[in-house]
């Protein structure tokens, strides 16, 4: 009788345990960056492409790409089907694409008074996508409340040679404009982001699109949602410096 209940009570927590686990991927409550991130050894090599040995910058002003994670997850193409539904994190009674939606509206408001050609994307990139920055907008999660902090990460392949300056300038300006610390728990999710995976996936950014990964702050955390979320102009204003500064020094932007 005891064996009994004892492996009822142990396929009961099995139960359990496995619904906790499918929800939290589901619903992306503990992390912003969606799973099943690509792992760095299924990348190509840091060698150009011979089809891109050739590549030009189309003509015309700076085009900026402000990706809103997790926004429209649920229209995701068949290639993307396991992240459908994937609304990311949640704390102080937001979802986490709504404050990622907030900040790039905000961004996008900060960089056309610089005249920039802005887009605002949904989770599902166009095939291809080209743009001389491409920022993907997020908020991390957490099980522990304490965790605090920002972090932005490139792919594990950049063929233009800019995205580590990109980040470097980024974490600069978005220091400066929040306060907050960064968190060095740059995770396999972000560097090997669907977006960036174009190897991989259709709808994915091109390989000559300069891009980062930003996870705004945690919002399972009241500190961070007081900017985050109370004062998104703080997060917005930190991004768009890092963009415009960028721009300006690699000449596609004039002061």
């Amino acid at each position: 009788m005891w064996k009994k209940l004892s492996i009822e009570l142990l396929v009961t927590i099995l139960i359990i345990v496995g619904i906790g686990f499918y929800n939290s991927h589901k619903t992306g409550s503990y992390s912003g960056a969606p799973p099943y991130g690509e792992p760095e050894q299924n990348s190509p090599s840091n060698n150009i492409l011979p089809w891109l040995s050739n590549w030009e910058r189309p003509e015309g002003p700076a085009k900026v790409a402000l990706q809103v994670g997790h926004w429209k997850s649920d229209e995701h193409p068949e290639e993307l089907k396991n992240l459908r539904g994937n609304t990311g994190s949640r704390g102080g009674g937001k979802l986490e694409w709504e404050v990622n939606f907030v900040i790039a509206e905000l961004v996008k408001k900060y960089l056309e008074e610089y005249e920039i050609n802005v887009e605002i994307l949904p989770a599902t990139v166009p095939p291809s996508y080209w743009a001389d920055v491409f920022i993907s907008i997020h908020a991390d999660g957490s099980t522990d409340p304490t965790k605090t902090g920002y972090k932005i990460a490139s792919p594990w392949r950049d063929y233009t040679n800019n995205a580590n300056d990109l980040v470097r300038i980024l974490e600069e300006e978005y220091e400066s404009a929040t306060g907050f610390e960064k968190d060095l728990n740059i995770t396999r999710n972000m560097r090997g982001y669907y977006a960036f995976s174009w190897w991989r996936y259709e709808h994915a950014i091109h390989p000559m699109t300069t891009a980062a990964i930003v996870e705004t702050g945690f919002l399972t955390n009241p500190e961070d949602r007081k900017t985050i979320v109370d004062s998104p102009e703080i997060s917005a204003k930190g991004i768009a410096k890092g963009i415009i500064k960028y721009l300006i020094r690699n000449n596609l932007l004039i002061k």
